[in-house]
């Protein structure tokens, strides 16, 4: 028996969403279609909303709807201080530990060559001049083989410029994302970073 096209077609889209494969997209569908209209309806306008009003604060690269985003824009933060994360989801992961009240840089994906995902793909560059001598860079990102090259890569660029660089602890499991981590666990982690040793 063949689908409809239209039911393909929303199975292929639903299935282009990360961590969605074919099977899952296949149950989103048919969970959808028993759905009321209304209901349709305002999930299609939700997203239309979100893809209208959002977008990356000009600063930290977080998502935000307003010019700045709250972090950048709260003289309160400790502006010494960034902390340099993988995705816009470990920034609010991050915010619910509590022990955190610097500053973020949002890198939108680390370095990935076998995905061709290269510095120039990423927000590495602006961080660069947001840093100051003496300022701390906390590398945040995930305990992935990625992110720590992501890390080292950063690490080559930031101590030249002064910054103390350093490492959240490794109480996160190996190859964890941050969004993931429980609250207590990211607070220690955050708390127990260590300084890394300078490259030769």
């Amino acid at each position: 028996m063949k689908y409809p096209p239209s039911l393909v077609a929303l199975i292929r889209e639903l299935s282009r969403l990360p961590g969605i494969g074919p099977k899952s997209a296949q149950r989103l569908a048919f969970y959808l279609f028993e759905q009321p209209r209304e209901d349709i309806e305002r999930l299609s306008r939700a997203l239309l909303d979100a893809k209208r009003d959002l977008h990356t604060c000009p600063v930290c690269f977080n998502i935000t709807d307003a010019e700045r985003c709250d972090v950048c824009s709260d003289p309160a933060r400790d502006q010494s201080v960034i902390c340099v994360v993988e995705e816009p989801g470990d920034v609010i992961a991050i915010e619910r530990s509590g022990e955190y009240r610097g500053l973020y840089h949002v890198l939108h994906g680390v370095l990935s060559p076998m995905n061709g995902v290269g510095p120039d793909r990423l927000h590495i560059k602006p961080l660069l001049p947001r840093v100051q001598e003496g300022h701390e860079v906390i590398l945040a990102t995930g305990t992935t083989v990625e992110g720590d090259a992501t890390a080292l890569y950063l690490q080559r660029l930031l101590e030249p410029l002064g910054a103390v660089v350093s490492r959240i602890a490794y109480g996160l499991p190996v190859g964890g994302a941050l969004e993931y981590a429980d609250e207590v666990t990211l607070g220690r982690a955050l708390a127990g970073r260590t300084r890394v040793t300078k490259l030769g």
